[in-house]
């Protein structure tokens, strides 16, 4: 039997066939998790990532052709019932989750110059309020049935400044102290909660001069790629990790940003 038989997953951000949420279903899948992903096509706009016509049924079936179920829908995280809506169709589909993948950001470059209230709103909708939300009504909803397991997203904030993008790092570190905090709240419980920073990553997103500068950063000799962050994510959502929550894990291949 495979580590995830019989379990509920929830992931939220998937939509490009190279993304680091495509990655984690793909993973799950193979270990035997049910999944349920979300995607937000006006985001993939706003950010001028190269749409995939029909990828969310094509990428259905290719779940489902793994031997598992899976359910999709679009969903805005930044709207404040967003979690509630998730979590019914979720119950309605595939029943009692176990697995929450935070895996949904909002990010926009922007320096002490072009930083605004709108923005810094914006960044705190989803990225904050919408992971925190999703998060305890996760937990609210499987408290005194069985565990789970919650994986956050993160990228490094607590680790090494990011200049030029402060709303992001503002938001995505608040998420850091939120996973360690309520990791302690949630462990009488059985639910674990930790996050994980995968550094760099390609996926689809850097030019090949990006590339290039970044690769001598990288002690282990090249650039992290999806999987690497989804192998990690199963483990922690598998029993083997039963005894680790709270913890932000940097799974960065030895990035060490030089400058």
């Amino acid at each position: 039997m495979s580590r995830l038989t019989n379990k509920v997953a929830i992931v939220t951000g998937v939509s490009r066939t190279n993304g680091i949420g495509a990655a984690v279903c793909r993973a799950l899948a193979n270990e035997g998790a049910d999944v349920f992903f979300t995607h937000w096509s006006t985001y993939d706009e706003q950010m001028k990532y190269a749409l995939e016509k029909d990828w969310t049924s094509q990428f259905t079936i290719e779940l489902r052709s793994l031997g598992v179920r899976c359910e999709s829908m679009e969903l805005d995280l930044s709207e404040k019932d967003s979690h509630l809506t998730l979590l019914h169709e979720v119950h309605t589909e595939l029943g009692s989750p176990s697995i929450l993948v935070n895996n949904a950001t909002h990010g926009v470059n922007e320096d002490f110059r072009s930083l605004s209230a709108d923005s810094i709103d914006f960044h705190c909708a989803v990225n904050v309020r919408g992971t925190m939300l999703l998060s305890v009504e996760f937990a609210r909803q499987i408290e005194g049935k069985h565990g789970g397991r919650i994986i956050n997203m993160v990228s490094g904030q607590d680790i090494t400044p990011e200049p030029g993008n402060l709303a992001y790092v503002a938001t995505k570190g608040a998420i850091s102290v939120f996973t360690t905090s309520v990791a302690v709240e949630l462990a009488p419980h059985n639910i674990t909660v930790n996050a994980v920073d995968p550094g760099p990553t390609d996926s689809g997103w850097m030019n090949d001069e990006l590339k290039e500068f970044l690769l001598s950063k990288f002690p282990m000799g090249r650039i992290g790629e999806p999987r690497d962050a989804a192998k990690l994510i199963v483990f922690l959502a598998s029993d083997e990790a039963e005894w680790i929550t709270g913890q932000i894990i940097h799974s960065n291949g030895g990035f060490w940003n030089m400058g």
